[in-house]
């Protein structure tokens, strides 16, 4: 009989507005590494609702692919996105001084 198996830890990593790094934990609920997230997951990592990614999609703000039915948002996209929000509130700061 062979033991049952452990699953391992597996984290996922997105810039904070400071600059440092946060980890979602795949043990606590979170959504693990990967090259492709659907809209809900995107959701929870980016803490947006489901009508604002889709806005995003629309406008061309947030980049995403179609798998038959489904809706897939790359981790590149992802981290892209996040990049575009820091440089538009760096930008907003700059203009307000």
């Amino acid at each position: 009989m062979t033991p049952p198996v452990t699953p391992t830890r597996t984290c996922h990593t997105v810039p904070s507005p400071g600059g440092e790094e946060t980890a979602l934990d795949a043990e606590k609920g979170q959504i693990p590494d990967r090259a492709l997230y659907r809209v809900s997951e995107a959701e929870q990592l980016l803490s947006l609702s489901r009508s604002a990614i889709y806005e995003d999609i629309r406008a061309g703000r947030l980049q995403s692919v179609r798998r038959g039915r489904s809706r897939l948002i790359p981790a590149a996209a992802i981290q892209e996105y996040v990049q575009l929000l820091i440089n538009e509130s760096e930008d907003a700061h700059e203009q307000a001084a």
